[in-house]
């Protein structure tokens, strides 16, 4: 039976789910949300999301929301089919996890407001609040002055494979680079850059990109 995702195909976190589901070759398919009509905020959706958010899958007769806590799941039920997204022992596993929790802790707070402010508020018809963006750009910047320096010792960010951690930055980091001025804060860098190239040209987000 193919997984249930219920979302909306230019959610960030919906596609991080969806390029999981394609590296751990999952059957699945896609229940429309459709956010600007403000259908995640519908008491029928509530109902499986009481946080109105997206995504939310339906596997079987279980259900779960929260992408990474998604991503985790389906990495460990199809751990032997597939990419290894976990890593092959308990230090690696370590390390991803780590850089999952950096993502959501010091990646996400900084990167997703100047993609809302400098792409998406644009095409609804919103003008971008400038010291938003100077103070997000600032703190991202920061946390990819780490960033480069983790990847300047290391291919991937849990070590010398692709996992989780790195899957988790693939779609905000794509709106960033191709929807946004901002661009540079990945191209200048060096090892971030060849890392992004290294994720972005995965066929999982190849194939998330023509949904």
């Amino acid at each position: 039976m193919a997984v249930k995702v219920h979302g909306s195909t230019y959610s960030s976190a919906t596609r991080r789910v969806l390029a999981c589901l394609i590296e751990k070759e999952v059957e699945f398919e896609i229940v429309p949300v459709d956010l600007m009509s403000g259908e995640h905020k519908k008491p029928d959706y509530l109902k499986l999301q009481p946080f109105a958010m997206v995504p939310f899958v339906q596997d079987g007769d279980f259900s779960l929301y929260e992408s990474r806590a998604i991503l985790r799941y389906y990495a460990e039920k199809y751990a032997t089919q597939g990419t290894n997204l976990l890593g092959k022992n308990l230090e690696e596993r370590a390390q991803v996890e780590q850089w999952l929790e950096i993502e959501g802790q010091n990646y996400q707070p900084y990167i997703y407001p100047l993609v809302m402010q400098l792409m998406f508020f644009p095409q609804m018809g919103k003008t971008a609040d400038e010291k938003t963006v100077k103070e997000n750009e600032e703190k991202l910047a920061q946390a990819l002055d780490v960033y480069e320096e983790r990847l300047s010792k290391s291919k991937y960010l849990g070590g010398d494979f692709f996992s989780l951690a790195d899957l988790s930055h693939v779609p905000l980091t794509h709106y960033l680079v191709n929807g946004t001025n901002k661009a540079y804060l990945i191209k200048d860098r060096k090892h971030v850059n060849a890392w992004w190239e290294d994720i972005s040209g995965r066929p999982s987000w190849k194939k998330v990109l023509e949904f």
